[in-house]
């Protein structure tokens, strides 16, 4: 009697396993039966699962492959900064440098990347304000117009990117030097012709008063804002203080305006150019 649940158990285990194996076969069946009678859609469905699979990963990747969003976010005057930097080779330093020492003795008190970030009044076109001649008929293009001194600019010095600085002797006399900003080669050398001795006076007062350097105003701009000097400007605030300002280019081709006061070496001013 001990041993009867055991045989019960074994019949059970048994019938179990015939009914699992029963219902095995049938799912096998069924499966048979549908891939015989639609063998032609799963191939139809394969076929576009496998077209899916190449066109999605390029619709993913493709906006991350295009440059193009950078360039267009530029302003016209960052993308003008941009392009005429990127073809200078001469830093203002050695601008500066070449030019104090075509005068002798003479202290900088201006220097320009020529054509960059122009005032308006000096980026017009010298035509637009020339008056016509006796008999009416226009004026000649001032190109290739006589220096101040009265003798010819160099030919060819109109073309590519320039340095133009002033020199200021110590009774005033300014020079005006055009440095190749390629090269570092100096293009022209003028003195100022059309100078009143009340201009002279207050030029030889900046050059005598000014404390800071040129050098140290750069610095101290720089140190304030990391980026590219692209102007030096020695002159009198509107509240006639002396400083030097100095124009600074940053990564992002935006320009910073510094006004460094020129006996102190303190910033004064700042303005950031967003254009």
């Amino acid at each position: 009697m001990r041993f009867e649940p055991r045989r019960n158990k074994t019949v059970s285990t048994r019938t179990s396993r015939l009914r699992v194996v029963g219902a095995l076969c049938a799912v096998l069946a069924s499966a048979a039966m549908v891939t015989g009678c639609g063998q032609d859609n799963g191939d139809e469905t394969a076929a576009a699962t496998s077209e899916a699979a190449k066109v999605i990963p390029q619709q993913t990747t493709t906006p991350y492959e295009s440059p193009s969003g950078t360039a267009a976010q530029l302003t016209e005057d960052q993308t003008e900064r941009k392009e005429l930097l990127s073809t200078v080779k001469v830093t203002y330093d050695k601008a500066a440098t070449t030019a104090v020492g075509e005068v002798s003795g003479g202290k900088l008190t201006d220097l320009d990347l020529e054509g960059l970030d122009d005032d308006d009044e000096e980026s017009a076109s010298p035509t637009a304000s020339a008056s016509p001649s006796p008999d009416g008929s226009p004026s000649p293009s001032p190109t290739g117009s006589p220096s101040p001194t009265g003798s010819p600019s160099p030919s060819g010095s109109s073309t590519g990117p320039k340095w133009i600085a002033e020199v200021v002797e110590e009774d005033g006399t300014a020079h005006t030097v055009s440095i190749d900003a390629v090269s570092g080669d100096v293009i022209d050398s003028v003195t100022e012709a059309e100078q009143s001795d009340a201009e002279k006076k207050e030029l030889a007062d900046w050059v005598a008063n000014a404390q800071q350097t040129w050098q140290q105003a750069a610095k101290v701009a720089t140190d304030k804002q990391k980026g590219t000097v692209t102007s030096l400007n020695l002159e009198e605030n509107d509240s006639q203080t002396l400083v030097w300002k100095v124009d600074v280019v940053t990564e992002d081709w935006k320009r910073t305006v510094f006004d460094v006061d020129a006996a102190t070496g303190k910033i004064t001013d700042e303005e950031v150019d967003n254009d």
